[in-house]
């Protein structure tokens, strides 16, 4: 249910309304539009009489929320989240490309890694110091090693740094290193995780599981949001279906669905969303000709070397052809390249 407020409604107003949900036993979510104040009321609100709410003073309307997310809809938010990545923003006008290796192998491929993405002009460095494997017997990642070598390429580079997060009990160490915090594909629904990621306040990149429909893609983030982070990047990265000769099928329709229903930015993965190199190219434009606000790319200095998903890694000089590409159709659909 959306309370909304009339544009005159003053702050007294709005508290008498918020005391009165509370009094009511469900918990109130402000937010201000252009306008007016909007009061959401989290919970199960069906048994709430909707007079109860609509004769206090300068109440224009009790909404409905027929949705089950509500933090991420529309209803609620009518413009567009930009997260801010220090000083870097995901969701504007701007098309953001995060690259980097599958894995963080050793100190010098990252950094050789870390310098050939800065000198394409690309400003996040992707890289999984924990890794969730398919198989227990393949390289699992370095864990806190491997984010210490981030750390090193941040400071040597300046690039920001994604990575990923797989435990609860991680949360607060993979933070102290990351600026955004990923939530793979096979977490999408660990809970435990989920809330863990919703306390701290930094940005979370969550991506879409690889069976999961858009309704529950969308509930993965409401826990977040319900947690207290509004930071999110919502992350299509490919789902299974009876194609075979790719790794998943890169779902596009999801891109303008998520811009319909919700006002969370979206990227795309078109290196897991393929699983072939010579397919990343082509998809990535069509990312952001579809409306995608930037993709997460993988690139090794030698894919053929790479100890996890080389064949999904671009090699250094397609890179630079990709980013050439991006410039081109960025700029075709009315947005910048950064």
């Amino acid at each position: 249910m959306i309370i909304v407020m009339k544009p005159i409604a003053t702050l007294d107003d709005v508290k008498r309304v918020v005391d009165k949900v509370k009094f009511l036993g469900f918990e109130p979510h402000i937010t201000n539009d252009d306008e007016r104040t909007l009061i959401r009321i989290s919970g199960d609100d069906r048994q709430i009489d909707r007079e109860q709410i609509n004769i206090l003073p300068n109440v224009e309307a009790v909404v409905p929320t027929l949705k089950p997310y509500k933090l991420v809809s529309r209803e609620l938010h009518l413009t567009d989240t930009i997260v801010d990545v220090d000083g870097i923003k995901v969701g504007g006008k701007d098309v953001v490309v995060m690259a980097g290796p599958c894995s963080v192998e050793n100190e010098e491929q990252l950094l050789t890694s870390a310098k050939i993405v800065r000198e394409a002009g690309i400003k996040v460095l992707r890289g999984g110091a924990f890794k969730p494997r398919t198989s227990p017997y393949t390289f699992q990642g370095l864990g806190e090693e491997g984010l210490k070598i981030l750390a090193k390429a941040k400071r040597e580079t300046g690039l920001k740094i994604v990575t990923e997060v797989m435990d609860d009990a991680d949360v607060n160490l993979v933070a102290e290193y990351a600026d955004i915090l990923q939530i793979g594909s096979r977490n999408m629904q660990n809970i435990k995780l989920l809330r863990a990621v919703s306390k701290i306040r930094k940005p979370v990149l969550l991506k879409r599981g690889f069976s999961a429909t858009l309704t529950e893609f969308l509930m993965s983030a409401e826990y977040l949001l319900d947690g207290g982070n509004d930071q999110i990047i919502l992350c299509e990265r490919g789902i299974r279906t009876f194609v075979e000769y790719t790794r998943n099928t890169l779902d596009l329709n999801i891109i303008p669905a998520i811009k319909r229903l919700s006002h969370l930015p979206i990227i795309v993965d078109p290196s897991h969303g393929t699983g072939r190199y010579d397919f990343i190219i082509p998809m990535s434009r069509a990312s952001i000709a579809a409306g995608a606000d930037g993709l997460l790319v993988e690139m090794h200095p030698k894919p053929e070397d790479a100890i996890s998903d080389g064949a999904q890694s671009l090699k250094p000089e397609k890179l630079f052809q990709l980013i050439n590409d991006l410039k081109q159709i960025a700029a075709a659909v009315g947005r910048n390249l950064i």
